[in-house]
């Protein structure tokens, strides 16, 4: 499935499109949807400030529940928006992931600014019965087992059937608990129906299920109090850019897990297409994640902060395509999407003084997350976001070199969200009941709505300079609609945001097809971008307190280049190589009177970025055969707050994963060795000056080297 939403090859569609196979995820060795970031130069991932991903260096991270995606994930035609969720977790039985750069929304049904990440996995086959199963085990606990059976049932239906578990441990220590920090465990399924009475008519029916659990905490590096990093030393942990241990006497961890099914139903309506997606989508969203570094019986900052959040979706998309070929060529569309998100959020803090005395509890606790004259010491969040739109493509191709692409968006949105206080037992959280002393004033407005329409579309004319080779450009318009948002309690709304998109591109095919060569230029500029800072608040106790916060920068350019080669030039071995130069940064950002971003880059949105990749392949005998695979993986330095690489500056690095097997083609079976990140190279994902603790970051479980044995099966 490509960018117009059909079979087709992606090197005859006019946009940037990175395809990630299956096997080529296998082959890495990754297991989670964020590892796609170290396979798609371009691609980044940040764990900080709401999670998401950012295609080109753009895409917003915010805890704002009314902020759209900048990058949407759509697994099996299906947009994944829930917040603080990726929709996807575990990677088995995967077919490709399609990720596609620059405003997309003409031919999906969710409007992206920065581009679409399509996951599509393997679908049932009819009279087929088939086993695959995988595992395999390394160091630091490292697992990955999954399965799939394929069954048929009769000659015109068949169900495929996906089971996985995996994790590892965690890259440091909680000294205090004696728990590793860092550790994850994922597991889950999915289970396809697909029901071909005949050939003019199928149904696809879907569900899947997700748990996801990890013990991914902040770590301090520098600039805590003199007394905490006494307390530190005398337990063992020293602050540093590579420290991954803490003395926290309370566990911090992120339990969620989501689910969800779908409805896909194709028919043939004479020559054309018609198809309809129904879904619906749950998350849940538990995290406790305190900051305090030390026993909380020695010093504490804000000892419980606890969050609750769960969203339903509902989706309908419904899209009608024209045959291939002749002179006009079309797809028409409908999109419906409604997101509800309730979260309850508890921050109790004592701002330095420990919680607990000779074994005697605090008896009053600041609350953060609550207001100055309400009553209750929680907040309690609850967003509405709707969308419904029209979207259509149509191709005008009057002779076999020449064709134009149009395409047209219409989108209504209606975004609520509203702020109230809930009073929540301390006992199950605390093990006590202390007294509680709100630290902000009130909203002003304890709700809000904002509406918005826009009409978005898409120009580009393809040349087919030769049979293999294809020259176009395009221009591309993109919309995200306006939010609501409280920060400290107040209301502060931010407008939608716009983005005017240019590529010009050359994919080509050359000896036979053994030689693949593209490269596009793009350039992308943004009006009222939505951007994410820091920015202080009142603790209630005199002082302030760090929190996000949303507003619109005026003006954002995103422009570079992208390249990729594909080589085969023996049947035995096959290189690849992208790469991607990306200069983005903000041409207007103040913030505030004292606060001024422009010119400033991008977070998270490295300069240079770039992959590598060989995979051999030799006969060792009849039955045997000998596989090797190496890739390699580029990213030039960033940093991952805005404005501030003076503290959130990450160095430059590559990762290099490995592995070699021997397949018996006749019984299925391989059994191999593996490393990743085989020259052990470290890197922190994100960097967080948390008011009066200091300097904290995070570090990913890929950095460091995991090596290990694996064992595939197919029959």
């Amino acid at each position: 499935m490509t960018a117009r939403r059909r079979e087709e090859n992606g090197q005859r569609v006019s946009v940037a499109i990175q395809t990630v196979t299956g096997e080529a995820i296998r082959d890495a060795g990754y297991s989670t949807l964020t590892d796609l970031q170290y396979l798609v130069p371009g691609l980044q991932y940040d764990p900080t400030q709401g999670a998401a991903f950012q295609i080109r260096g753009v895409g917003t991270t915010s805890f704002d529940f009314s902020n759209a995606k900048s990058v949407n994930v759509v697994v099996d035609d299906v947009v994944m928006d829930g917040q603080r969720a990726n929709g996807l977790i575990g990677l088995a039985d995967i077919a490709h992931a399609d990720v596609l750069m620059g405003p997309q929304g003409t031919a999906f049904g969710k409007n992206s600014t920065s581009g679409v990440i399509a996951i599509t996995t393997n679908r049932p086959l009819l009279k087929t019965t088939s086993v695959q199963a995988s595992a395999s085990f390394g160091a630091h606990a490292d697992r990955i087992l999954n399965a799939t059976v394929n069954l048929p049932l009769g000659d015109r239906a068949a169900l495929r059937i996906t089971g996985f578990d995996q994790g590892q441990d965690g890259f440091g220590r909680n000294v205090t608990l004696n728990k590793l920090v860092g550790s994850t465990h994922d597991y889950g399924g999915r289970a396809r129906l697909l029901l071909q009475p005949n050939d003019r008519f199928d149904l696809l029916v879907s569900g899947d299920y997700g748990h996801h659990w990890d013990s991914n905490v902040r770590t301090p590096v520098s600039g805590q109090p003199a007394a905490v990093t006494a307390i530190l030393g005398s337990l063992g942990v020293t602050p540093g850019p590579r420290n991954a241990d803490t003395a926290d006497s309370i566990y911090g961890q992120l339990d969620s897990e989501e689910w969800g099914a779908s409805v896909r139903v194709h028919a043939k309506i004479g020559t054309h297409d018609l198809t309809s997606i129904s879904a619906y989508r749950y998350t849940r969203y538990d995290n406790a994640t305190p900051a305090n570094l030390t026993p909380v019986d020695r010093f504490a900052y804000i000892p419980y902060n606890v969050g609750y959040l769960h969203t339903d979706k509902v989706s309908q998309e419904v899209h009608l395509a024209s045959p291939e070929g002749g002179l006009i060529q079309y797809l028409i569309g409908a999109f419906y999407n409604r997101l509800e998100a309730t979260q309850s959020q508890l921050q109790w803090a004592t701002l330095g003084a420990p919680v607990f005395t000779n074994g005697t509890p605090a008896r009053t606790l600041f609350a953060v997350s609550g207001a100055i004259g309400a009553t209750g010491n929680a907040s309690l969040f609850r967003a509405v976001n709707e969308t419904a739109a029209i979207f259509g493509e149509v191709r005008i191709a009057p002779t076999r070199w020449f064709h134009l692409d149009l395409g047209g968006r219409y989108s209504h949105d209606n975004n609520a969200q509203g702020l109230t206080y809930v009073t929540m037992d301390p006992v199950p959280v605390t093990g006590f009941s202390p007294r509680f002393i709100p630290t902000s004033p009130p909203p002003v407005r304890p709700f809000g709505r904002v509406t918005g329409d826009d009409f978005s579309f898409r120009i580009s004319p393809t040349f087919q300079v030769a049979p293999e080779l294809m020259v176009y450009g395009t221009y591309t318009t993109g919309y995200k609609p306006a939010g609501i948002a409280f920060v400290g309690n107040k209301y502060d709304p931010f407008a939608a945001e716009t983005v005017k998109a240019w590529e010009v591109g050359l994919k080509s095919e050359w000896f036979g097809r053994r030689l693949r060569f593209n490269i596009d230029l793009f350039r992308s500029d943004f009006t009222n971008f939505q951007a994410t800072i820091l920015t202080r608040i009142p603790d209630g106790a005199g002082g302030s307190l760090l929190a996000t916060a949303i507003g619109n920068a005026g003006g954002l350019r995103s422009q570079g280049v992208e390249s990729s080669i594909a080589l085969r030039p023996t049947p035995s071995l096959t290189l690849a190589a992208s790469g991607a130069y990306t200069d983005a940064y903000f041409t207007n950002y103040r913030f505030d009177a004292t606060t001024d971003y422009t010119n400033t880059r991008l977070p998270n949105s490295p300069a240079f970025s770039a992959t590598a990749a060989a995979t051999y392949e030799h006969a060792l005998s009849s039955p045997l055969r000998l596989r090797a695979h190496v890739d390699y993986a580029y990213r030039s330095a960033t940093w991952t707050v805005v404005g501030q690489p003076s503290y959130s500056y990450v160095p430059g690095f590559g990762l290099t994963n490995a592995r070699i097997s021997v397949l018996h083609a006749r019984s299925g079976i391989e059994m191999g060795v593996y490393a990743r990140n085989l020259f052990d190279t470290y890197f922190s994902t994100g960097w967080q000056i948390y008011g009066a603790i200091g300097l904290l970051h995070y570090t990913s479980p890929n950095a460091r080297r995991t090596v290990g044995g694996f064992m595939n099966v197919r029959f």
